[in-house]
């Protein structure tokens, strides 16, 4: 079925507020006559007169009375949607972002990330849950605002990203550890990280990762006893138990107050931690605000 011409709405609002063909003719800039045929067109299209004359004025009809608000009203959004959109005012800001993080982005980056948007738009919340995948379906369907993380093979072709900072691993143990003696660099060899006693850390389960392969090439294996889901458990069993937990860097680093850590003495890649957003989001003005605190704050923590 065909659409009728919508430009009819904004002749139809004119009149309606006018009551005059002459009157809307000189606000639109059109000649009388020309008024007079939008006007037939109007009639042809709703199927109702709209206005009739009374005397020497025209009157509204019932369907007109019943159309005029509306059809202001329909008016003025279109002309909000095909405006540029206003500048943006943090301080009127009223809004709650969704951020979809891997574990121990709260925990390191949470906390400035927080008091930055409390001071720039104290109307605006962060709602943090968990990621406890890399399926992009929360982006898509925007229950997710943001997300943060290691970009995988299930991240969406369409979804934006940016680099906010690469991360590496590291090997952290318990103040009284034999490996916390002395954890200099070139102190804890990789024979006498082998020899210890491992956390592994798998959302999938796996009992082995990149850190294993790293071990092989060298000839080692190294022994691991438990495997959990995230860094935070592993840290956690690391702090009360002679285990070695390894996990990223910066990802951890105040999870990590009162343990020791040290440089892994095996070449493991490092990881490159984004951010990912839906590209329907791309050109918000409160999103685009948000995307900038987060970076600056994950750069300078």
């Amino acid at each position: 079925m065909a659409l009728p011409d919508l430009n009819l709405l904004v002749t139809l609002d004119v009149l309606l507020t006018e009551g005059s063909v002459a009157h809307a003719a000189k606000r639109l800039r059109l000649s009388p006559s020309a008024m007079s045929r939008q006007l037939a067109r109007l009639r042809a299209t709703t199927g109702d007169p709209l206005l009739v004359r009374a005397g020497r004025g025209l009157v509204p009809t019932p369907r007109a009375l019943e159309l005029r608000s509306r059809v202001g009203q329909i008016v003025q959004d279109g002309a909000a949607v095909l405006s540029p959109v206003a500048a943006l005012d943090l301080r009127q800001l009223t809004r709650t972002f969704t951020l979809r993080t891997s574990e121990g982005f709260v925990e390191n980056f949470g906390p400035e990330l927080i008091a930055r948007i409390g001071k720039d738009a104290p109307g605006a919340r962060l709602r943090f849950i968990a990621k406890l995948d890399k399926d992009s379906e929360s982006l898509r369907d925007a229950s997710v605002d943001l997300e943060t993380g290691v970009i995988g093979a299930t991240t969406g072709p369409e979804v934006r990203t940016q680099a906010l900072f690469k991360d590496r691993f590291i090997g952290v143990v318990r103040k009284g550890h034999p490996l916390a003696k002395n954890t200099a660099k070139g102190n804890v060899t990789a024979e006498r990280y082998a020899g210890g006693r491992h956390i592994l850390v798998s959302r999938r389960g796996l009992d082995k990762g990149p850190i294993d392969d790293a071990l092989k090439k060298a000839g080692l294996e190294r022994q691991v006893v438990t495997i959990v889901g995230g860094f935070a458990a592993a840290l956690a069993l690391a702090r009360t138990t002679d285990l070695i937990a390894s996990v990223p860097e910066r990802h951890t680093g105040n999870m990590r107050d009162g343990l020791r850590s040290f440089a892994l003495p095996v070449a493991t890649t490092s990881i490159t931690v984004s951010m990912l957003w839906h590209p329907r989001l791309d050109a918000d003005p409160a999103h685009r605000w948000l995307r900038g605190v987060v970076r600056d704050i994950c750069r300078t923590a």
